[in-house]
């Protein structure tokens, strides 16, 4: 079957929640609220939806083991949340999320445990302060006339008469830097949006599933992700992606889309992955449970959870940040004049 990204995105995306809407309504009806009924809701809501416990190599059976001692129902809710937060933790997925009243469960060493290979010292040393902002981008042309873009978050609906004009603006510079370090994600249909102004033609980026029944390894047929040209302004120079370990969720497909564009190069760190469509859920005491449902990948039908290899793989240098020098920033203008 192939597909444009939003349209495969929409249609596994449609079919993921109406089987975890209908699993979830099962699940409170099940498990009473108490410590205990809690902890099971949660334990088997993730045993039936979550979409990486084979791809980690994780035994959620004796997670369930090792856990269920620390539970009963004379405990604090707080202590309750503790405990179901490190039990997700478990799983070692930025995507898996547990919310209370009075705290965020989450995993974020993904990204904590690496450098962070961005400044936002430096970054202002090259925006300046006369940069020009449209649809969320930060944009300019440096002194080399090279256009530079920073694209923060896909948070937000990418403009398409915004793009137009940003790229309109940075037409007549030699090459483009599209910094997208720090961007941990937002909406798939931004990214792919702006993706599009990377290509002349159709092209495959990549393939997704749904979990489509309560095995580890019930899952759809992969389906083809294909990115359609946009029918604005295209980009025709070459572009220097700029990544990260921040790099996160619709940013690492952002950077998987462009890694299929032409002269599109990849360069910094390694991206922080996240290619597991997130959804939620609710135990009966009201605490909502965001998970991993839908695997995504990239052409090669490679998981793209742990994220996204660069094709340059350049780290900021403690010289060159003493001096107010982005190494990554440098090494790209040379890549964009060879």
């Amino acid at each position: 079957m192939k597909t444009t990204c939003k349209s495969t995105i929409y249609l596994l995306c449609t079919l993921a929640a109406a089987w975890l809407m209908c699993a979830s309504c099962v699940d409170e009806e099940e498990f009473t609220d108490d410590a205990r009924g809690n902890f099971e809701a949660l334990w088997k809501i993730m045993d039936e939806h979550y979409c990486f416990f084979t791809e980690k190599g994780i035994d959620w059976n004796a997670v369930r083991q090792k856990y269920t001692p620390m539970v009963n129902n004379g405990m604090s809710k707080t202590q309750l949340f503790e405990v179901l937060g490190n039990m997700i933790g478990e799983l070692k997925d930025g995507h898996v999320n547990l919310y209370s009243t009075f705290d965020h469960a989450r995993y974020w060493s993904w990204y904590e445990n690496y450098p962070a290979n961005f400044s936002d010292t430096l970054q202002r040393k090259y925006l300046g302060t006369d940069y020009r902002i449209a649809t969320g981008l930060r944009y300019r042309i440096l002194d080399d006339n090279t256009g530079y873009i920073y694209c923060g978050s896909f948070a937000n609906e990418m403009g398409s008469g915004n793009l137009d004009e940003v790229f309109n603006y940075l037409a007549p510079c030699n090459g483009l830097i599209l910094d997208i370090r720090d961007n941990s994600g937002g909406l798939m249909t931004s990214a792919e949006e702006l993706a599009a102004r990377f290509t002349n033609q159709e092209i495959l980026v990549g393939y997704m599933q749904h979990k489509n029944g309560k095995g580890h390894n019930d899952f759809s047929e992969m389906q083809e992700q294909r990115l359609k040209p946009s029918k604005g302004f295209r980009w025709q120079k070459k572009v220097m992606l700029l990544t990260n370990r921040s790099v996160y969720s619709a940013a690492n497909e952002f950077a998987k889309y462009m890694k299929q564009c032409p002269n599109v190069t990849l360069v910094g760190d390694h991206t922080g992955g996240g290619a597991g469509m997130p959804f939620s859920s609710e135990l009966p005491n009201g605490w909502s449970v965001r998970f991993s449902a839908c695997p995504m990948y990239d052409v090669n039908k490679r998981s793209t959870e742990n994220g996204i290899e660069p094709d340059h793989n350049v780290q900021l240098t403690d010289e060159d940040t003493a001096k107010g020098i982005d190494t990554i920033i440098e090494y790209a203008r040379k890549l964009i004049m060879e």
